[in-house]
């Protein structure tokens, strides 16, 4: 009989396919080996992952629940019914720190509802990267997601992201569908002030990475591919 609660492990994993243990502690390493109980963004990229930090594990004796734009909110409480009869469960995002855009913070919310600790795991977070080696504004930034599709949409969205800058000094980040992320550089180039600094941070981790900030008419004369690469934008004005 197991008397306590379990515990919900926040298990980072890598930006793509570099080497886990090139940029994860051990302590992820042990923690994904001491537990079979895991609530993921997809299940095909978790046991992937899983296996490729601990390839003898036992994929069948893998309890994995998923969590994504499709979960009904009213099944979260029951996905942690482990962590209640006494097991740990590991929360594994597709990329990167869970919770971090990203539905697994539902569960971690949840988590506390049912008194159940949550320990958050060190690893990459793309969005504290990118910040960390932009030179903005690393002590007043915000994270938006994803600008609007519509072209007239997104144009006012990043005027209101500029003058958000200009008015609180503070750095403005986002993200774009890899395939749309060439349309989003023309926007933004169309759309902010000469002067306004924009930070292009792709493949973080990865070998092809690129990491630039330069002023937008600066960026103006330079020539960038990102298409379908995973990539942050930061402005600052």
């Amino acid at each position: 009989m197991r008397p306590e609660k379990g515990t919900l492990y926040l298990i980072p994993c890598t930006l793509g396919e570099t080497p886990p243990l090139e940029v994860l502690p051990l302590l992820v390493k042990k923690t994904v080996e001491e537990t079979n109980h895991f609530i993921v963004e997809h299940e095909k990229n978790a046991r992937r992952f899983i296996k490729s930090i601990d390839s003898k594990k036992n994929q069948n004796a893998l309890v994995i629940q998923e969590i994504n734009k499709f979960t009904n909110e009213d099944d979260i409480p029951q996905m942690l019914s482990p962590c209640l009869e006494g097991y740990n469960v590991g929360v594994i995002s597709d990329a990167g720190c869970p919770g971090i855009a990203d539905p697994g913070a539902n569960v971690v919310m949840e988590a506390h509802r049912q008194g159940i600790r949550v320990v958050p795991l060190v690893g990459p977070s793309s969005i504290l990267m990118a910040m960390m080696a932009s030179g903005l504004n690393g002590q007043n930034f915000a994270f938006n997601g994803y600008l609007p599709i519509d072209k007239g949409e997104r144009k006012s969205a990043i005027k209101r992201l500029e003058k958000l800058s200009i008015d609180f000094g503070q750095s403005q980040c986002f993200i774009e569908t890899p395939y749309r992320n060439n349309q989003l550089i023309e926007s933004l180039l169309r759309t902010l002030h000469g002067q306004t600094m924009l930070c292009i941070a792709c493949d973080i981790t990865l070998s092809s990475e690129f990491i630039k900030t330069a002023s937008v008419n600066d960026w103006k004369k330079t020539k960038v591919d990102l298409h379908k690469r995973a990539t942050l934008f930061i402005i600052q004005n």
